[in-house]
């Protein structure tokens, strides 16, 4: 249900929970928000301003995605969307704001924080649920526990996430995308500070990711050669893992038996989601190799891209 939508919340992989007392802001908010590479809100009704700042940040971003949250009556659901949102989110699980939403095609996302909750969004056909609030509630642990009971559902965690924890979050296999207000707190919007927001919000964009240096891979124009190569860095002590196409010298060298991508080689580096991270680097003009694309049941897991850094090809893998 709502795959098309839920697979783009899960690409931008941080949903901002915005708080806003005065609707004139909202536009620099959101322009704030989609400098910052992260094109998704989720407008709080906390405030009488919510409504309105809604429908100004649709007219000047139509293309953003923005949803209401603490939407804890179906009336406020009705206004958000009139407004111009896309989805609605509650604190809590309500039948009746799930019924709606549901009835008027409209994808919502109601929290929980127990197994009975849970169950509850299963049997509305639903397959994203809010964990909230996710540290109080057990956080990454209770992810842990709540994996094997329910395996193919998906979480948006909000709730005590920040910069500091956001990565535990996001290599959760469990966790469509992450929640969080640390970068549109009230006294940055309310002191117009867009230019501190957009940089906060790249912070976060990369802390997603998880991104680390995992190996350099050396293309060598055969067999022999490969062997040849082999050799020296065995006489300084490495140890050899051979492969069907290659050979890991310990853990941090790639050895290749013949040209691969890459003038030189390439340089690989884990991540937390393969797919999430390739869209995460066509803003900075990395472009996918389609044939260098390897899946599994849990969806990509490697792929090359064609751009080279100093003759070497950027090569991801999932940690």
């Amino acid at each position: 249900m709502f795959e098309d939508f839920y697979k783009r919340v899960h690409l931008i992989g941080i949903v901002p929970v915005v708080k806003i007392d005065d609707a004139t802001k909202a536009e620099g908010l959101a322009g704030a928000l989609m400098r910052g590479g992260i094109p998704i809100a989720e407008v709080t009704f906390r405030t009488e301003a919510a409504e309105e700042a809604i429908k100004r940040m649709h007219k000047a971003y139509p293309d953003m995605l923005i949803g209401a949250g603490t939407v804890i009556t179906v009336e406020n659901a009705r206004k958000a969307i009139e407004a111009g949102a896309s989805f609605i989110v509650s604190p809590g699980f309500d039948e009746e704001i799930v019924s709606w939403c549901l009835n008027h095609n409209i994808p919502v996302c109601p929290g929980v924080c127990t197994p009975s909750e849970i169950q509850k969004g299963i049997k509305e056909g639903l397959s994203v649920l809010k964990f909230f609030p996710a540290e109080a509630s057990g956080g990454v642990e209770m992810l842990k526990n709540l994996a094997g009971p329910f395996p193919s559902l998906k979480f948006m965690p909000t709730g005590g996430i920040s910069l500091d924890n956001i990565a535990d979050y996001a290599k959760m296999s469990n966790v469509l995308s992450v929640g969080g207000s640390w970068m549109v707190k009230a006294d940055l919007i309310n002191n117009e500070k867009w230019d501190e927001i957009s940089q906060m919000c790249k912070e976060a964009e990369l802390a997603l990711q998880g991104i680390s240096f995992a190996h350099v891979g050396m293309n060598n124009t055969d067999a022999n050669a490969m062997e040849q190569s082999i050799g020296k860095f065995e006489k300084l002590g490495m140890m050899a893992k051979r492969g069907n196409s290659s050979t890991f010298m310990d853990t941090s060298i790639e050895v290749m038996n013949k040209p691969f991508y890459g003038k030189n080689g390439h340089l690989g580096y884990k991540c937390f989601n393969v797919d999430r991270t390739m869209e995460y680097l066509r803003q900075f003009g990395f472009t996918p190799i389609e044939e260098s694309i390897g899946r599994d049941a849990k969806g990509i897991k490697v792929v090359y891209f064609k751009e080279e850094i100093n003759g070497f090809a950027i090569h991801l893998l999932r940690a």
